[in-house]
C-alpha cells in the first residue's frame, strides 16, 4: 500500500511537469502569438556581451555629467582617432563622421533639454557589430562626440530605429538582430544612461531552421528597422518590411502597425500604408518615420535598391491607416555608390509643422579611411528642414521644400563675391577668385533662353576633373493633363518641369573610385523665378541646394592636388548670372 501511494505521488509529480512542458512548447494560441507579444524569452546569453569599455552608470546631474566626460577614456580615445582621420585628404571638415571606423544608419535624431541628439550605428574596432553612437549639438552642424548610448546583448547588433521624445524621458525603438525589436528609455540630462524595458525583445522573432534567424512564417508581419509615436496615450510603432504579392510574385515595401500600453507588450494591428502606387518593385520601406507636416503625414524611408525616398498623404485615426497620396526621393538613383542612404527625422523645435531630418551617404571609393575588414566609409549629410510645399496645385511636382538646417552660416570665413554678368554662349567661364574643396557657393541665375546652365566645381586647372552641377529649364516631363483628360485643368498651356542634375563622371582619375550615373531631380521653376543654389563642397562630399525645393548630394573623390576651381557656362544661348558669393568653410572638429 506504502509503494502504491509512492507511485501514485511519483506519477502526478511526473505528469504535471510533462505537462508544464507541453504548455511552454504548444500552449501559445495564434492569437496570442499575434498578439500578446512581451512573452519571448531571453534567448541570446553572455556571449554577446560587448567588448567595448563601459565607464557607466554616468550621474544623473547635467554639472556632474560634464565633469565626469572630462576623464572618459572612451572620449578621449574619439579625440585621439579624429585627429588621425583628419589627415585623409577626402575626409569631411563640416559633415559629422564617426570618430572611429565606419558608421551607418542615422538613428533616433532629437531635441533633449537644449541640445540635439544623433544617434548613428557604430562599428567600434574592437567589437564591429553595430552599436548606438551618439553625439550631441546646439546648432546642429559643430557636434560633439559622447560615449556609446546603447549596447548589444542579449541583442546580437544593435540595428537601426527611431526616437519619441516625452516630457520626461526619450524613447529608443530599435531593431535587435537576432532577438526583434526593442524599446530603451533615458531621462538624464545628457541621454547617457539606457535602460531596455524588458529583458529580451518587446516584439520578438522568432528562430527557424539552420543558422541564420529569421522572421517565423507563420506570422503575419516581419519585422525590422521601427518607428514610434503616441497618440491619446497609446503608443504606435511601425515596422518596416516589405509583403509578398502573389499575383506579381513579387516583393512590395510595406509597414506593419503595432500599438502598447506600456511599452512592454505589443499587439500587432494590421500593414499600415494604403494607396502606394509610387514605389517601385524591389523597394522596400526600411529606417522608416512617420509624423505630421504641414496638415499632412509624411513617411520617410529607405530603399535597399533605390536610396532614400517619402510618401505623403492622410492618416486615418480611425482606422489607423496611412493613406499614400503622393511620393518623392531624397536620391535619384542607385542607392550606391555615393547615393543617399537612411533619414533620420525628428520635428522641429523652431517651425511649426516643420521637421529636422539628416542622412548618412553612401560610400564611392573603395579603400577607404579607417575602413573595417570589407567596410567602406559613410559620412552624414547636412541637416536638412523638412517643410510641406504651399503650392498645393497638381501641376506643382515639389510635395516638400527643402532646405538647410542648423547655424551653417557660423563656418563660413574669406567671402567672395562675383559682380553681376551676362553669360555668353558655349563659353566656360572660370572664376579665379573662386576655389577650394570646403567651401560654400550662393548663386543665383536667370536662365533666360539658355539649353542648360551649368557651374563645374573641384575641376582642375586642364579639366581632367570636374564636378557638375547644371540646370536643364523646362526640359523635364511635361505637368499638364492628358488631353484625354475631362477635367478642370483640361485645355491648360503646356507646362513642363525643369531639371537639377549633379554629374559626377569625370570628378575623379582614380582607379579605385565607383562611377555613379548622374543624378537628376525635377523641380519647377515659377514664372518669372530664377534659380537660386546653395553649393556645399566638403572634401568628398558635394550638396546642391535650389530654391528651397530640391536637393541633389553625392560622394566625390578628386585624385589630382589642383582640383579646387569653379567654372560657370551657358549651352546654347546666353543666360545672366545675378550674384554669385563664396565662403571658405571652417572645421567643426
Amino acid at each position: 500500500m506504502k509503494y502504491s501511494l509512492e507511485m501514485k505521488y511519483i506519477n502526478i509529480i511526473f505528469l504535471t511537469i510533462v505537462l508544464i512542458i507541453l504548455f511552454n512548447l504548444f500552449g501559445c494560441s495564434e492569437s496570442k502569438k499575434h498578439n500578446n507579444l512581451s512573452d519571448s524569452k531571453r534567448i541570446n546569453t553572455e556571449e554577446y556581451k560587448s567588448k567595448v569599455p563601459y565607464y557607466g552608470p554616468y550621474p544623473e546631474n547635467i554639472e556632474d555629467q560634464e565633469k565626469f566626460l572630462e576623464n572618459d577614456l572612451l572620449l578621449e580615445r574619439f579625440n585621439k582617432s579624429r585627429k588621425k582621420q583628419l589627415q585623409d585628404p577626402h575626409h569631411p571638415i563640416y559633415h559629422f563622421t564617426s570618430p572611429e571606423n565606419k558608421l551607418n544608419d542615422p538613428n533616433g535624431l532629437s531635441f533633449w533639454k537644449g541640445n540635439w541628439h544623433l544617434f548613428y550605428q557604430a562599428y567600434p574596432p574592437e567589437d564591429p557589430r553595430q552599436h548606438w553612437g551618439h553625439a550631441i549639438s546646439k546648432d546642429l552642424i559643430h557636434w560633439k562626440d559622447l560615449p556609446i548610448a546603447i549596447y548589444p546583448n542579449p541583442e546580437y547588433q544593435v540595428f537601426s530605429g527611431s526616437a519619441l521624445v516625452e516630457e520626461e524621458r526619450v524613447i529608443a525603438i530599435y531593431h535587435g538582430t537576432r532577438l526583434g525589436n526593442m524599446v530603451a528609455t533615458s531621462s538624464d540630462p545628457l541621454l547617457l544612461n539606457w535602460e531596455k524595458v524588458t529583458e529580451g525583445a518587446t516584439i520578438p522573432i522568432h528562430k527557424t531552421e539552420g543558422d541564420r534567424w529569421q522572421h517565423a512564417k507563420d506570422l503575419p508581419y516581419t519585422i525590422f528597422d521601427p518607428a514610434i509615436w503616441k497618440k491619446e496615450g497609446v503608443y504606435y510603432a511601425l515596422s518596416g518590411s516589405v509583403e509578398y504579392d502573389k499575383k506579381l510574385g513579387q516583393l512590395l515595401p510595406q509597414t506593419y502597425l503595432f500599438r502598447s500600453n506600456n511599452l512592454e507588450s505589443w499587439e500587432f494591428m494590421h500593414p499600415f500604408i494604403e494607396g502606394d502606387r509610387f514605389t517601385e518593385i524591389g523597394d522596400d520601406n526600411a529606417c522608416p518615420y512617420f509624423w505630421p507636416i504641414g496638415d499632412k503625414y509624411i513617411l520617410s524611408f529607405y530603399s535597399h535598391t533605390r536610396g532614400g525616398q517619402y510618401y505623403l498623404g492622410e492618416y486615418d485615426k480611425k482606422e489607423d491607416k496611412f493613406f499614400a497620396t503622393s511620393h518623392g526621393k531624397f536620391n535619384f538613383g542607385a542607392s550606391g555608390p555615393s547615393g543617399m542612404h537612411a533619414p533620420s527625422v525628428t520635428p522641429s523645435p523652431d517651425v511649426d509643422g516643420g521637421l529636422i531630418s539628416i542622412w548618412n551617404m553612401n560610400p564611392g571609393k573603395i579603400n577607404g579611411w579607417n575602413q573595417t575588414k570589407g567596410g567602406n566609409v559613410q559620412i552624414m549629410s547636412l541637416p536638412r528642414l523638412l517643410t510641406l510645399s504651399k503650392n498645393n496645385s497638381v501641376l506643382n511636382y515639389n510635395n516638400l521644400n527643402q532646405e538647410p538646417a542648423g547655424n551653417i552660416e557660423s563656418l563660413r570665413y574669406n567671402k567672395k563675391t562675383i559682380d553681376r554678368m551676362i553669360i555668353p554662349a558655349n563659353k566656360e567661364i572660370i572664376l579665379n577668385e573662386v576655389n577650394g574643396n570646403a567651401i560654400e557657393i550662393v548663386a543665383e541665375i536667370n536662365p533666360l533662353n539658355s539649353q542648360m546652365f551649368e557651374i563645374n566645381v573641384l575641376r582642375s586647372e586642364n579639366k581632367e576633373e570636374f564636378t557638375k552641377v547644371a540646370f536643364f529649364k523646362n526640359r523635364g516631363t511635361r505637368l499638364t493633363t492628358s488631353r484625354f483628360y475631362d477635367g478642370p485643368y483640361r485645355g491648360l498651356k503646356r507646362v513642363y518641369n525643369s531639371v537639377l542634375t549633379i554629374d559626377t563622371s569625370y570628378s575623379s582619375i582614380l582607379p579605385n573610385v565607383k562611377s555613379r550615373p548622374p543624378e537628376s531631380a525635377p523641380m519647377v521653376l515659377e514664372e518669372g523665378e530664377n534659380l537660386k543654389l546653395r553649393i556645399f563642397i566638403d572634401k568628398s562630399v558635394v550638396e546642391v541646394f535650389a530654391n528651397g525645393k530640391q536637393v541633389v548630394a553625392t560622394r566625390v573623390f578628386p585624385g589630382k592636388d589642383d582640383s579646387l576651381g569653379v567654372s560657370i557656362r551657358s549651352q546654347g544661348d546666353q543666360s545672366e548670372l545675378i550674384s554669385l558669393e563664396s565662403y571658405q568653410m571652417k572645421s567643426i572638429y
